[in-house]
């Protein structure tokens, strides 16, 4: 028998069910406040691809150095997350994620004044390391508040408040060009405030570990409503040194493989964001002037496709993760080939084709996320996520030249971006097939 704070005796059996309705309440709260706070942070990122034509047009930058303009984001990026996936397991999302929100919010307004190539590519080479500040530890914070066996489901979420992100920055795009009749340097400007209220609301409600609200931490492997039960104290997690969180990731060679496969992925992913409103704003698609609004259908795919991969993981699959990216990769493929064969101004088959190819070719990311937990451990959750998605955007800042470089060369004909994520796609999933655990 227990006793409340007035003297009153309490049952064991109630009290421990109150325990787990509130921590239930509070796992629900940290994900929900993460993905609110993700929500806005592809603002900061994903709105080059609209302006790019007018850059293009007004400065005289050649599209294939605006690839390279890219490709320096994703590797800043990239070194950003090698770096700051192992600085989210020593310091948590709370602090990281804010302060790259406030960092990235501030580099979009400088990148705005640009006049010319350095002025452009220095601060959105910086500003990607600032993005970088937040997806590994928000990862991190999910996986202290979810088991094993509702990861997939949990970060399925969180991936589609990312694939949600995408349409924000799409929609708030069109918005400042096709509704504000704002120039290119607005784009940079105004949707990123969002990305800064939410940067800073999340520092007020997030806690990085259940103990920080009196729970105990996560059991490994167990289920997220169960009691958490002692693991190894904070203190002995702290003690584990940077070098030994990156000695466990690379020694993993499954989840090496996985990068790999995720690089592919993530080349296909932002082929399609970066290239594909240039495509409808350029000359490539002949329809009327509100075609531009049928790139839309990309990132709303993308969003549904990554929950429900996620739910598919954990439910269908019993937390297989390669299956449904073998799948997804697969699928996205065809779908990409589909709409570079698409009949130019179908509207319908436009929409349809590239929703798919969105929900397909994001649809396997909560899944590649969930594999950092799941094979390495809570401990090194964040180095995992940051390892993987410095390969993502290795490769993928490799594609973006390349990409600019064919469209430029073959007449401006943009839609040469589908079969080239298309073969990306293709090569996931066969390195799909070596990830199996």
């Amino acid at each position: 028998m227990q006793w409340n704070f007035y003297g009153t005796a309490v049952n064991n059996n109630s009290n421990e069910i109150r325990i787990k309705v509130s921590f239930r309440r509070a796992q629900w709260r940290m994900l929900v406040a993460t993905m609110f706070c993700y929500l806005f942070f592809y603002t900061g990122r994903q709105t080059a691809g609209f302006a790019i034509p007018g850059i293009h047009k007004e400065l005289g930058i050649s599209l294939t150095t605006l690839g390279w303009m890219s490709a320096t984001l994703f590797w800043c990026y990239a070194v950003g997350q090698f770096i700051n996936g192992n600085l989210g397991d020593r310091h948590g999302a709370r602090l990281m994620m804010s302060l790259g929100a406030v960092i990235s919010c501030a580099l979009n307004w400088v990148v705005s004044f640009g006049q010319g190539v350095l002025t452009l590519f220095i601060p959105w080479g910086a500003n990607g390391y600032a993005q970088s500040m937040a997806w590994a530890p928000g990862s991190r914070l999910i996986s202290n508040w979810w088991g094993h066996k509702e990861r997939g489901k949990a970060f399925g979420f969180y991936v589609f408040a990312a694939g949600m992100s995408s349409v924000i920055a799409f929609t708030t795009s069109l918005i400042v060009l096709d509704v504000f009749q704002l120039g290119w340097r607005w784009i940079f400007r105004l949707p990123v405030l969002l990305m800064l209220i939410g940067g800073v609301i999340y520092f007020f409600i997030a806690r990085n570990r259940p103990e920080e609200l009196g729970f105990k931490p996560l059991k490994e492997n167990s289920f997220s409503e169960e009691i958490p039960d002692n693991i190894e104290s904070v203190m002995s997690e702290n003690n584990l040194s940077y070098l030994k969180r990156y000695l466990i990731v690379f020694s993993n060679w499954r989840f090496m493989v996985a990068s790999l496969a995720i690089g592919f992925q993530n080349t296909a992913r932002y082929g399609l964001l970066i290239w594909v409103p240039a495509y409808f704003l350029g000359s490539s698609w002949k329809g009327e002037e509100g075609t531009k609004w049928i790139s839309i259908a990309l990132p709303v795919g993308m969003a549904i496709g990554a929950m429900s991969s996620g739910w598919i993981s954990d439910v269908l699959f019993k937390s297989k993760r390669s299956p449904v990216i073998i799948i997804c990769m697969l699928m996205a493929a065809v779908f990409a080939v589909l709409m570079y064969v698409v009949p130019q101004q179908s509207w319908i088959l436009g929409i349809i084709i590239l929703f798919f190819a969105g929900f397909f070719v994001y649809g396997a990311q909560s899944t590649f996320w969930a594999l950092s937990p799941d094979l390495l451990g809570s401990k090194c959750t964040s180095t995992g996520i940051g390892v993987m998605n410095f390969f993502a955007y290795l490769l993928a800042g490799l594609g973006e030249p390349l990409i600019g470089y064919m469209i430029e060369s073959n007449n401006y004909e943009y839609g040469l971006v589908f079969p080239i994520v298309g073969l990306s796609c293709l090569i996931s999933a066969i390195l799909g097939l070596f990830i199996r655990r």
